[in-house]
């Protein structure tokens, strides 16, 4: 029951043409940005953390994000690329002594100044409220702004004079194409890790190796300026002293153990061989006299037999 001659359409209630794109408000997306944590949506307030992409995020939000091990956990798309603790970096910030806002008026009602910002960059002034590109530094965690970066060039951080290089610098809020770079840069450094966390692991285990290797080979153990110290299985210290030989082939040094139970067996053993030489001597003087007298009595024999 239309067009009765009551209502007179119009032509865009008729034709419907493309749909207008929603503009989004530049300065509510910068307050969302740069005054709101982006995993939990809540007010930046100190320790505030910064990943490797850039983003602004409350430390506590992302411990208890890291912390929730639970099956239906949402997958959230600001912090998917944080596995530890250790991708975020606590910003050391400047506080703005002309800010005034969280401030609570006569009536009760709270204010927020949105123009200002909380936070300053200490070289050149600048307030970080997203107007003006900030980054911070990885090692340090100290925030500046581009500007200050680009005239005042240094490799050692403005405020607290750690070194650092390109790389180390982190844009903070960032358009696409540097967050692309910064991806990139984020996969490139973690690989490198893994890199080197294997190899770390190979040359201990080549490490560990060679000395079971060593342990189970028998040799004479290194000794430091010709003596050491070594334990037996009794658990006596044996000293071991090295010896120039007067040898053929030339000066060799020999390691002789000395302790007082080999002392002993040393003495031991002389005291035997002494006595066996005494004993051997005795039989050899007996036998070699018992044959002279054989011989003097078959001599006397035969004179006497020749003279009868």
């Amino acid at each position: 029951m239309g067009c009765d001659g009551g209502t007179i359409p119009k032509r865009h209630e008729l034709v419907k043409g493309p749909r207008k794109v929603e503009k989004v408000d530049k300065n509510a997306e910068l307050v969302a940005r740069w005054y709101y944590c982006a995993l939990s949506q809540e007010k930046l307030c100190r320790p505030i953390v910064a990943c490797e992409l850039g983003r602004l995020y409350n430390k506590d939000a992302v411990i208890e994000f890291l912390l929730d091990k639970s099956a239906d956990k949402t997958p959230m798309e600001a912090a998917s690329h944080i596995k530890s603790i250790k991708n975020v970096t606590e910003l050391n910030l400047t506080d703005n002594p002309a800010w005034s806002g969280d401030k609570e008026t006569i009536k009760g009602g709270k204010y927020d100044d949105i123009q200002s910002a909380r936070f300053i960059c200490p070289v050149v002034g600048l307030e970080m409220n997203g107007r003006h590109r900030f980054c911070f530094l990885r090692n340090c965690g100290c925030v500046f702004s581009e500007r200050a970066l680009k005239e005042v060039k240094a490799e050692v951080c403005h405020k607290c004079g750690v070194p650092f290089q390109e790389e180390d610098v982190i844009i903070l809020n960032g358009n696409k194409e540097d967050v692309e770079v910064l991806k990139q840069r984020m996969e490139d450094r973690r690989l490198k890790s893994k890199l080197e966390k294997k190899s770390k692991k190979c040359k201990s285990a080549e490490s560990a190796s060679q000395q079971d290797t060593a342990e189970d080979s028998p040799g004479p153990s290194k000794a430091k300026n010709g003596k050491d110290c070594t334990t037996s299985s009794s658990g006596e210290k044996r000293q071991i002293i090295f010896t120039k030989s007067s040898a053929d082939n030339g000066n060799s040094s020999v390691p002789r153990q000395v302790t007082k139970a080999s002392s002993t067996a040393t003495k031991r053993s002389i005291a035997d061989s002494e006595e066996k030489s005494e004993a051997y001597k005795s039989i050899f003087t007996s036998h070699s006299s018992a044959k002279r007298s054989k011989e003097k009595c078959s001599n006397w024999v035969t004179h006497t037999a020749y003279y009868f």
